[in-house]
């Protein structure tokens, strides 16, 4: 996934994942435009981007469905 399209996913209420299920993708709650790499195990968080560039490979970047 891009940066633009994981941007718009989490928009749509879509849980995005990034290398496996337990690091999601989050929306900072106080600096809206700036979104986060959470680990779900401890909390730990790491910016998703660094000046405008993702932080990963686009390819470990995905949705995940809810059924």
């Amino acid at each position: 996934m891009t940066l633009s399209q994981i941007k718009e996913a989490i928009a749509e209420g879509k849980l995005v994942h990034w290398s496996n299920d337990s690091y999601r993708v989050i929306k900072h709650r106080v600096f809206e435009d700036h979104y986060l790499i959470r680990c779900l195990a401890n909390n730990a968080c790491t910016g998703l981007e660094y000046k405008g560039t993702l932080q990963g490979d686009e390819k470990d970047f995905y949705v995940k469905d809810i059924k």
